[in-house]
C-alpha cells in the first residue's frame, strides 16, 4: 500500500483539514448549540472526522453511529448494506449526521430517509469533503469542510483498498488501484 502514495497527489494538506474542522465546528455550534442533538456518525469513514470534530463542539450532545457499506475494498460504490445502528431513539430529535465524503449522495440520502422514517424531527448533514462532480448529489450537506476533485480520494477517514484512512491529509489517486 505504500506504492499507492507514490501514485497519488496531496489535494488537501493536514493544516487545511484542521482549519476546515475549526470552521465547521463554529458553524455547527452557531446552529445547534442549545438543541442537545443526537450526532450519528457513519462508520467507518466518518470515524476520524467525528473524532476530531466533536471535541471542538462546545455544547452537550449524544453520540451514536450507523454502520453501512457501499464500497468495501472497491473504488466504485455498489448496493448499500445496512450493518448496524443507530442504537438511540431518534424520535423527535435533531440529528446531525456525520460522514467523511458526499459524492453521489446515495448513502447519505438512504440514511437520512431512514432516520426521518424513524421519527427524527430533522436530519442535518455534515460531510467533511464534497466531491466536485458534474451531476448534483442526491442530498446536500448543511455543513461541509473541503471540496475535492472528481477523483478517487483517500485519507482523513477515506480509504483506498481498505488502507490509509489514518492520513492527516487528503490525497487523490492519479492512477487506478489494481
Amino acid at each position: 500500500m505504500n506504492e499507492v502514495l507514490s501514485r497519488s497527489d496531496e489535494i488537501v494538506s493536514g493544516a487545511a483539514v484542521q482549519a476546515a474542522l475549526d470552521r465547521m465546528a463554529a458553524q455547527i455550534g452557531a446552529r445547534l448549540a442549545g438543541s442537545n442533538p443526537l450526532v450519528v456518525t457513519v462508520m467507518n469513514g466518518g470515524l476520524i472526522f467525528a473524532g476530531q470534530l466533536l471535541p471542538r463542539l462546545g455544547f452537550p450532545l449524544e453520540l451514536s453511529y450507523v454502520h453501512v457499506r457501499r464500497y468495501g475494498n472497491e473504488t466504485n460504490g455498489g448496493e448499500l448494506v445496512w450493518i448496524a445502528g443507530p442504537h438511540e431513539s431518534v424520535q423527535a430529535r435533531t440529528v446531525l449526521l456525520l460522514d467523511d465524503i458526499l459524492d453521489e449522495g446515495r448513502t447519505l440520502a438512504t440514511i437520512r430517509s431512514r432516520l426521518l422514517e424513524q421519527g427524527a424531527a430533522q436530519v442535518l448533514i455534515a460531510a467533511f469533503a464534497l466531491k466536485q462532480r458534474g451531476a448534483p448529489a442526491l442530498v446536500r450537506a448543511d455543513f461541509s469542510g473541503v471540496s475535492v476533485p472528481d477523483r478517487f480520494v483517500f485519507g482523513f477517514g477515506m480509504d483506498v483498498a481498505g488502507a490509509w484512512r489514518n492520513l492527516p491529509s487528503i490525497r487523490a489517486l492519479s492512477q487506478a488501484v489494481e
